[in-house]
């Protein structure tokens, strides 16, 4: 595979996941116009973020051994915090598969999980930019 596929497919759940969150926030001023955007979003974020970490463990045997595999491993942990921390406040936004307003707690896991986002996507520039990791 000459072409990863997995930087293609990382900027669905990154825009999702972020688009979700900013839902959320917004909502507390904008009410429900703005926070029922966030499901669906969180929705296809954990799904695309499923087929994305799977392309990723298809390419982790082009990653070299040492530095370069520290810094796979950190950013493979915090996207798997990621996807756990909103897949959790995808679970607790639904009551019978009706959407939920955020709460304090759902607000907390969305922070978590913007959090974990950033952190992963600076090991995966990391990856890219200072290990030269999928580029020829």
């Amino acid at each position: 595979m000459r072409h990863p596929l997995h930087p293609a497919l990382v900027h669905f759940p990154v825009a999702c996941w972020s688009l979700a969150v900013a839902a959320d926030f917004a909502g507390l001023w904008l009410g429900e116009a703005a926070w029922q955007w966030s499901g669906g979003l969180l929705a296809t974020g954990c799904a695309m973020a499923l087929v994305a970490m799977a392309a990723g463990l298809i390419e982790l045997a082009r990653v070299p051994e040492g530095a370069a595999m520290r810094d796979a491993y950190w950013h493979m942990g915090a996207m798997l915090a990621a996807l756990t921390l909103f897949a959790t406040r995808l679970l607790l936004r639904l009551d019978h598969l009706q959407p939920l307003p955020p709460d304090g707690l759902s607000l907390l896991l969305d922070a978590g999980g913007f959090l974990s986002l950033a952190a992963g996507g600076w090991f995966g520039g990391r990856l890219v930019y200072g290990h030269g990791v999928g580029r020829d």
